[in-house]
């Protein structure tokens, strides 16, 4: 398995986590989240402390994929 690969799960670990922690918020927020791309980033903002797992993760397996392609 290449390390871009492994990035890449990484990063959709963490989005699956951020839409968990989204639903568990409110189903609304969950679901603007999943259909609307930069709700997230709002969502980040207002519940920095439930988003902030998820978001380090995405950010870590991000982080993994550029160094691989770099």
């Amino acid at each position: 398995m290449s390390i871009f690969t492994i990035g890449f799960l990484v990063f959709i670990f963490g989005g699956i986590l951020f839409l968990i922690e989204s639903f568990k918020v409110s189903i609304t927020w969950g679901v603007a989240c999943f259909l609307i791309a930069p709700v997230i980033l709002v969502f980040t903002v207002i519940y920095w402390d439930v988003a902030k797992k998820p978001f380090l993760i995405q950010l870590a397996g991000f982080c993994i994929m550029f160094f691989a392609v770099s």
